[in-house]
């Protein structure tokens, strides 16, 4: 930075597209250099301007008078950018004249606790709050969450605050970079944020466990945090309900993930808990995403609850407490689930579409509309809970499990988790399933210059009209993503990626012969979309050879 205040436009600038940063309700980019073809778009600057757009947006939203400063909170996972983004976004939040609390290493679910949780030695309940992470994507990637105490923003408030961000870049000059920094540098705050929320954990097992100190006394729980930001889990909840934890792994942040990439979908990092489990001779296996916000549990012979198991066993739970209640879940769950969550359980299965923030919403607005919900849950190992305020919280899905282990134990039932175990006894699951990527060709005349979403669009329409000429197919009466269709034993869905120019293509089948046969009812479909590459099914299908 040059020695001498000037108000004249910084030199440095790099020319930043702001709105190519949104990913859904998200902001995501490229934070670091180290990957060939992916060059940095979320630089310091951006992050700064970035503060002081959600600083405006936050202020309108509070509608603040001079007389109030509103305070935000930031924390971030163990990526290797993370602390340079946190101080580059507390200086663009100070100087427009927040108060800025950092949290250092943190959760996606605690940042949004911390505005609702009223506590003024920590300088709760906070306005607005901001995770740093870019969940469990690669180290070179970064990105921002965002949060009021009315949840998570939406896809328009993002848009919002990054055409903001990217006139204030424009506008930065020497002389308030400066300013932003010194203002920072004498007013930023940190508390231990993670203690408090720790604590809320361990007191809600102890509750559902009627009020005894070490409910787990005896358990032995091995913990998965893949060098993300979930290692507190081990030493900060379960050891003090009196879980043993000895042979949890990767609980020390690395940004650089050097073990196995921190996800819960990711079949490396799902072989890893299990033989963690499975050597340790542990009753349960818990594993995290990078930022918290998603898990997934594997019981003592390794059997996973991840994907629709995850999704049937947290049903089972909620529908002990809420019978009859309906379960809202993603578009790519199985017709076992379905089958399971009705027939079994008693329930009501609301499928709606990919998208964490769409299943969430779905449920406020079917409770809005005096229909019952208590849970929405993606396939993802994103769930939330009405009882916890709609919060996609990857460590309290797994505290709803742990009150289940320990509220049996105190009835007198023992077995471990086969408690959980006999809680998914009778779902139906498929003897095969895949998922195929179907890439829209951007550059293809056939588009004839229209958008990828435009031209999928078409694809799927096409599909649908020429699936109701088969008999042996059938379409569900109600569908809110995609072309779902039945037969054969099974199932597909051809949906449109969320942001994306691709049509993922799910088939679900008893066999691979009948997932051929759906393959081929889709393939004699789409063949003539020249701009969609098919490749991919018609290797699945025998057309091309592997």
């Amino acid at each position: 930075m040059a020695a001498s205040v000037s108000a004249t436009a910084v030199p440095y600038l790099y020319k930043v597209d702001f709105l190519k940063l949104q990913n859904g309700s998200d902001i995501r980019g490229v934070a670091v250099d180290g990957v060939e073809g992916e060059s940095v778009n979320l630089t310091e600057l951006v992050a700064e301007a970035i503060g002081v757009a959600f600083a405006a947006w936050l202020v309108e939203k509070k509608k603040a008078g001079a007389s109030r400063s509103l305070r935000v909170s930031i924390g971030h996972d163990s990526r290797i950018s993370a602390k340079l983004l946190q101080n580059a976004i507390s200086r663009g939040l100070a100087g427009a004249g927040l108060e800025v609390v950092q949290y250092g290493l943190a959760s996606t679910p605690a940042m949004f606790n911390s505005t609702l949780t009223k506590d003024d030695a920590f300088l709760c309940p906070v306005d607005g709050s901001i995770m740093i992470t870019a969940s469990h994507l690669p180290f070179n990637r970064n990105g921002f969450k965002f949060f009021t105490s009315a949840g998570g923003l939406g896809k328009a408030d993002i848009r919002d605050i990054l055409e903001r961000a990217a006139d204030i870049y424009n506008q930065f000059t020497l002389e308030s970079l400066i300013n932003s920094e010194r203002k920072a540098s004498s007013s930023v705050k940190s508390v231990d944020y993670m203690t408090v929320y720790t604590s809320d954990l361990v007191k809600a097992v102890r509750k559902a466990a009627g009020n005894i100190e070490k409910p787990l006394e005896g358990f032995h729980i091995v913990v998965d945090a893949g060098n993300g930001a979930g290692g507190f889990f081990a030493a900060k909840v379960l050891e003090p309900l009196g879980a043993i934890t000895s042979g949890s792994q990767f609980l020390e942040p690395d940004g650089l993930f050097p073990n196995h990439i921190p996800n819960p979908e990711d079949k490396t990092a799902m072989k890893a808990i299990t033989q963690a489990v499975l050597d340790n001779k542990a009753d349960l296996g818990i594993i995290f995403d990078t930022d918290v916000d998603r898990s997934a549990a594997v019981d003592s012979t390794g059997r996973e609850f991840n994907r629709n198991r995850l999704i049937a066993l947290m049903s089972a739970i909620v529908l002990e407490e809420h019978p009859g209640t309906t379960i809202v879940t993603d578009s790519v769950t199985s017709d076992g689930l379905t089958t399971f969550i009705e027939n079994k359980l008693g329930g009501k299965h609301h499928r709606f579409k990919r998208g964490y923030k769409n299943v969430i919403d779905e449920a406020i607005r079917l409770n809005s509309i005096g229909e019952e919900s208590h849970l929405a849950i993606e396939t993802s190992g994103h769930g939330a809970l009405k009882e916890n305020h709609w919060l996609d919280d990857g460590a309290y899905l797994m505290v709803k499990i742990l009150n289940k282990l320990a509220s049996t134990r105190t009835s007198g039932i023992s077995g471990g988790s086969k408690v959980l175990t006999n809680l998914i006894e009778g779902l139906e699951e498929p003897a095969f399933a895949v998922e195929l990527r179907l890439k829209i060709n951007q550059n293809h005349p056939d588009l004839k210059g229209g958008s990828f979403r435009e031209y999928g669009e078409a694809v799927l329409k096409h599909l649908e009209n020429s699936i109701g000429s088969d008999p042996r197919l059938q379409k569900p009466p109600v569908n809110y993503e995609g072309v779902r269709v039945s037969g054969y034993g099974g199932w597909f869905l051809l949906r449109l990626s969320l942001h994306d120019p691709v049509l993922p293509l799910n088939i679900e089948a008893p066999s691979n012969d009948d997932a051929v046969k759906l393959g081929l009812a889709v393939l004699a479909a789409v063949k003539e979309f020249a701009g969609l590459d098919t490749s991919a099914l018609n290797k699945f299908v025998g057309l091309e050879a592997s």
